[in-house]
């Protein structure tokens, strides 16, 4: 009953708001669902991805390029991207349940691995729920089901002794404190987007009269303010979509140290953290924190050549057809690329004293904030010329330090290269020793699948 009202409530509220376009969602996760009934468990997941994705691109342009060049209009695309996202997560997590090995899959992978296809409904229900069928954002199959079943609040919860310990004698807790909470986030950030970030103009930046007059300091002064203002319109409407699905119930992560419900399972942002960022890395994971997940989990984590810039063109390709997406996300991939070589080459040396260490985060600070808002302004501006204009006027000065950081700086393996290859050396060892047991003794790394577990695993040994 729940999966029903959810789902019509859902394609009410879509069609109520872009009428017959609304039978895109449908149309998209019907034949998703066709396909991985079809295809079968073992290639559904490449089928999938290339569908949704393909049909998401196809009615993307048929948008820009046919209706509104240049219009930020709250159309059916915008749904769109996010049931794209449900499709292709959903297609990866029942592919490594249902068809890879245990040990195979990385520790996020396991825990989020579906065991079983859902039905028709349960998967319209995830796709089209009427609490994130808008605005999202994204969240895993696992938790939405956990949810809709009623046992989000059966939360695990770390014991004395630093296993997790099941608290099953808590009642459901009340939304009410975090809702009220995110709503005033909204309504500072509305109230800031429409009052100041007006006199701030993000195209002030190629203004020919500025560009002329103005001297450097101005032109980083007012490219950082001008992008800081161009932000609190994603902070409301992120935030809102969250306080939405925290007032309908969902999105409960646990209890804290201190026994505090805490209600950012699915929170896509972290204002403070994205505000006082002191490297891109801890920008991009504080910002947009559901897509980057999804990134990281359909992209990054299975990418064999160049995971960095495979997911960035992923990136680029799921939010539009706009050239100047395209611009900002191979820009990103150089600083990217470029802040790791300089963090990994140069940040041990200020870790002490806290005198140094503070000086290193102003520093850095300084430096991440003119990177990213140099970076995002053609995802602003949106098309070629006046993208092109931005840099041109700066020299293109951040192009060529970042070029000239990794021809100069050595590099180093990453974190997920050697983490890769212990998870192929470990999958090695434990093969002949696990066997078939490997699934009974599995650990569980997400919170909301603690019960999800043990009902399986009472059936498998029932079955």
């Amino acid at each position: 009953m729940r999966h029903v009202v959810a789902t019509l409530l859902g394609l009410y509220l879509a069609l109520f708001c872009f009428g017959w376009y609304a039978l895109h969602f449908l149309v998209q996760s019907g034949i998703s669902y066709c396909i991985m009934i079809i295809i079968g468990v073992e290639n559904m997941h490449t089928y999938c991805f290339l569908f949704a994705l393909g049909y998401l691109t196809v009615c993307q342009i048929t948008r820009v390029y046919i209706f509104d060049y240049g219009q930020y209009s709250a159309d059916f695309s915008g749904p769109m991207m996010i049931i794209t996202q449900k499709i292709t997560s959903l297609a990866y997590e029942i592919h490594d349940g249902m068809f890879r090995k245990d040990e195979e899959l990385t520790p996020s992978q396991r825990g989020l691995a579906v065991r079983r296809m859902p039905s028709l409904l349960e998967y319209l229900s995830y796709n089209c729920n009427f609490m994130g069928i808008l605005a999202g954002p994204l969240c895993s199959y696992k938790d939405y089901i956990t949810f809709i079943e009623g046992r989000s609040y059966h939360m695990a919860q770390s014991g004395e002794n630093g296993r997790e310990e099941i608290q099953y004698g808590r009642t459901e807790p009340s939304p009410n404190i975090a809702v009220i909470q995110k709503l005033l986030v909204c309504g500072l950030s509305l109230l800031f987007h429409l009052t100041i970030s007006k006199t701030l103009p993000v195209e002030y930046n190629i203004d020919e009269h500025f560009q002329a007059t103005a001297s450097w300091p101005t032109k980083v002064v007012y490219l950082y303010v001008s992008l800081l203002a161009a932000r609190p319109k994603y902070y409301f409407a992120w935030t809102l979509a969250d306080a939405i699905n925290n007032a309908a119930g969902f999105g409960f992560r646990g209890y804290d140290e201190n026994g505090a419900a805490r209600w950012d399972l699915i929170s896509n942002l972290r204002i403070q953290q994205i505000e006082m960022s002191t490297s891109f890395k801890m920008f991009l994971d504080n910002w947009n924190i559901q897509t980057a997940l999804w990134l990281k989990r359909v992209c990054y984590e299975r990418a064999s050549l160049s995971p960095t810039i495979q997911t960035f063109i992923l990136s680029a390709i799921w939010h539009g057809v706009y050239p100047g997406y395209y611009l900002t996300f191979l820009t990103g991939v150089l600083m990217t690329l470029a802040a790791r070589a300089m963090r990994s080459n140069f940040r041990h040396y200020f870790v002490k004293p806290p005198q140094v260490k503070l000086l290193y985060d102003v520093v850095t600070w300084i430096v991440t904030q003119i990177a990213i808002s140099y970076t995002v302004v053609p995802f602003v501006l949106l098309s070629i010329k006046p993208s092109f204009m931005f840099y041109s006027s700066w020299y293109y000065c951040l192009h060529i330090v970042g070029i000239l950081v990794l021809l100069l700086l050595p590099s180093k393996k990453t974190q997920r290269g050697k983490n890769r290859h212990e998870d192929i050396r470990l999958s090695r060892s434990k093969k002949f020793d696990e066997g078939e047991n490997s699934l009974g003794q599995n650990s569980f790394y997400t919170t909301n699948n603690v019960c999800n577990q043990n009902q399986e695993m009472a059936s498998r040994h029932s079955s």
